[in-house]
This record gives structure tokens, C-alpha cells and sequence, in this order.
């Protein structure tokens, strides 16, 4: 079984294996299967510029001919070099046709699928894990060190340097969305052109959230204890399309910054002087939530909301189709027990 992820994901995109000409490309971050694709094919052609070089199929029209496939992947190109299909997987099934294409794969052409959040059983999913001459690679929200070099590779580029609070709270507005992600790091290079380095003031001016919702609304709510206000805002991240991992993941950071601002407060600082000090530097208008927060969990409750947020993001994880209500029922649980004091 070949189905890629993580490192192993990255060392095959860099230098994609010639015997596994068939690629596709799955999961719920679209931004990221659309990049590696783009990458995909751009390496796998002799001129990019050729518009016989690359053919376009949509899945939905392949499936009434699945046969198609193989045909265009063992056409003899009228000028020479090497070809590309690009293929746009619907709802309709074509795994016949790539099924025939796994069995006799051609050697100057490359078949790039790009799918959405499909399922394990799926059964282009399970062809493309099962043919020797076939991989499939998860494209999943970026973790904190996949951002990180995001934001550094895009920085390095545009000859930038960035301060660290600026970095921390930049970092929490991007995800969900790898080209969106990269489309807002390059708006923000662009915006701090010639001035050597990117600031907060850069950062709150520039940047909207990539996950298109303003992540801070759900997390601050559970955490001052506004279960209404958590399901409300929470509904709407759905149907804007927000993954949910992102969204407890956004959890888990303001947690665990709680966390360490409460031990402060426990030694003796005022819980004012905590949060302006503390690093990243929360935003003006997320104080009063954060205040509230700390008023009413201690840091041993903090502790094992910390815990319970690490087991709903693998859990979210495990069982994708239940992602949302995972995340959901974490949050209100979060807020009910933020509402009664420690």
C-alpha cells in the first residue's frame, strides 16, 4: 500500500518517482492539492508553454468513458518530449479506467488526480494505494512547522525579516488553506516592501484570516464561558468551510498561552499586567475574554482542557466525517466548564 503523508509526502513531491507515474492528490485542504499539482505537472513537462503537452479531463465526463483515460496517457505526442493529464475527480466513478492505466503505465506521461476529502474505502483512493505504479498523498491543514516555512520561504524570497510577535500572531491567522495561506504572506511582503522588517502593526493591518472567519470569536467564547455564543459562531465556520482541526487547534494554542499567563497570575502578577507581558502579545480586543478566562480556571483546569483538546484533534483526526461534531462538542464542554469557577 503507497498512501503518502508527512515527510514521506514532501521527499516524493520533491522527486517524484518515475515508476509511479498515477498521483492523486487528496484531503480537505483544496489550496494544497491545487499547489502540488501545479508543482506536479509543471516538473513533468518538457515545455510547460506546449498546449498539446498537458491534457485537462473532468472526472464526471471520464466516467462515461473510462477507457479515455488510457487512451490520452498512451497517445504518441505529434512533437516529442513528455505529457501530463491533469484530472479533476467528481462524483462519478472512472477507477476503471485508472485501474487499466495501473496495469500498463506509460513512461512519458504523468496522471495527476486531485480529489477532495474522500474516504479511506474510497475506491479511486484504495486503486491508487494498491497499484505498484500508483501512489496517493494526503492533503491535509498545515501544522505549525509546515507554516513556519511557509512563512519563511515566502520572507526569504522577498528579502523580509519579521518580528517575533508579529511571527506569533501571524502564524494564528493562517491555515485551512495552504494558497490561501500563501496569498496573504505575499500580500503582507508586499505591503512591508523596502522596510527591511515586518511588524505586528504590519501584521493586524494586512492579514486577514486565511481560514476566511475570524478563528478568535469561537476560541474566546468557550473560554469565558459563552456556550451560546461558541454554537452560534461555530455554524457558521461550517458553513463557511472551516476545517474543524483548525479550529481546535486555534484551541489548543490560546490554551496553552492561558495556561502559562495563569501560572504567572498564580505567583502574584496581576492578570492585567500578565497578558500585556506575556508573549505572543494577545490582541487589544481579546483581553477582557482572556481576563474572564483566568478568573475562572485555574491552571490545573487549564491543564486538562489542554488534554481534552490533544484528544478531540486526533480524534477529529481518526473520524473525519465526525470532525465537526468532535470539535463542537469539546468547545461547549469547554465553555459549560469554564462558567463555573475553579
Amino acid at each position: 500500500m503507497v498512501a503518502l503523508r508527512g515527510r514521506d509526502a514532501t521527499a516524493f513531491l520533491s522527486r517524484p518517482d518515475a515508476g509511479r507515474p498515477i498521483i492523486l492528490l487528496y484531503g480537505p485542504d483544496a489550496g494544497l492539492v491545487r499547489e502540488r499539482a501545479d508543482a506536479l505537472i509543471a516538473s513533468a513537462l518538457d515545455d510547460p508553454k506546449d498546449p498539446f503537452a498537458l491534457v485537462r479531463l473532468d472526472g464526471d465526463e471520464l466516467a462515461a468513458e473510462p477507457s479515455r483515460l488510457v487512451d490520452e496517457a498512451l497517445a504518441i505526442p505529434m512533437f516529442g518530449g513528455r505529457r501530463a493529464i491533469r484530472v479533476r475527480a467528481g462524483s462519478r466513478s472512472f477507477v476503471a479506467g485508472v485501474e487499466a492505466l495501473a496495469a500498463s503505465p506509460p513512461k512519458e506521461c504523468r496522471i495527476v488526480i486531485e480529489a477532495g476529502d474522500i474516504k479511506p474505502d474510497n475506491a479511486l483512493r484504495k486503486a491508487c494505494e494498491k497499484a505498484p505504479s500508483a501512489v496517493a498523498i494526503g492533503c491535509y491543514p498545515d501544522a505549525e512547522a509546515d507554516l513556519a516555512k511557509l512563512i519563511d520561504d515566502e520572507l526569504r524570497a522577498s528579502n523580509l525579516q519579521i518580528g517575533r510577535d508579529a511571527r506569533a500572531v501571524l502564524m494564528t491567522l493562517l491555515g485551512g488553506d495552504r494558497q490561501a495561506s500563501r496569498n496573504e504572506v505575499r500580500k503582507l511582503t508586499l505591503y512591508a516592501h523596502g522596510q527591511g522588517e515586518i511588524t505586528l502593526d504590519d501584521v493586524m493591518a494586512c492579514v486577514s484570516d486565511a481560514s476566511d472567519l475570524k478563528l478568535d470569536v469561537i476560541v474566546d467564547a468557550a473560554f469565558s464561558g459563552k456556550p451560546q455564543i461558541v454554537e452560534s459562531e461555530f455554524a457558521k465556520a461550517m458553513v463557511a468551510g472551516t476545517y474543524p482541526g483548525q479550529i481546535i487547534l486555534a484551541a489548543q494554542r490560546h490554551a496553552a498561552f492561558l495556561h502559562k499567563t495563569s501560572l504567572t497570575v498564580e505567583g502574584g502578577t496581576p492578570a492585567a499586567t500578565a497578558l500585556d507581558s506575556g508573549f505572543p502579545r494577545l490582541h487589544f480586543s481579546r483581553k477582557a475574554a482572556a481576563e474572564t478566562a483566568l478568573r475562572n480556571l485555574s491552571p490545573a483546569r487549564l491543564a486538562q482542557v489542554i488534554e481534552q483538546l490533544a484528544v478531540a484533534a486526533l480524534d477529529t483526526r481518526r473520524q473525519a466525517t465526525l470532525g465537526a461534531a468532535i470539535a463542537q462538542r469539546t468547545l461547549l464542554s469547554i465553555a459549560v466548564s469554564a462558567r463555573r469557577r475553579s
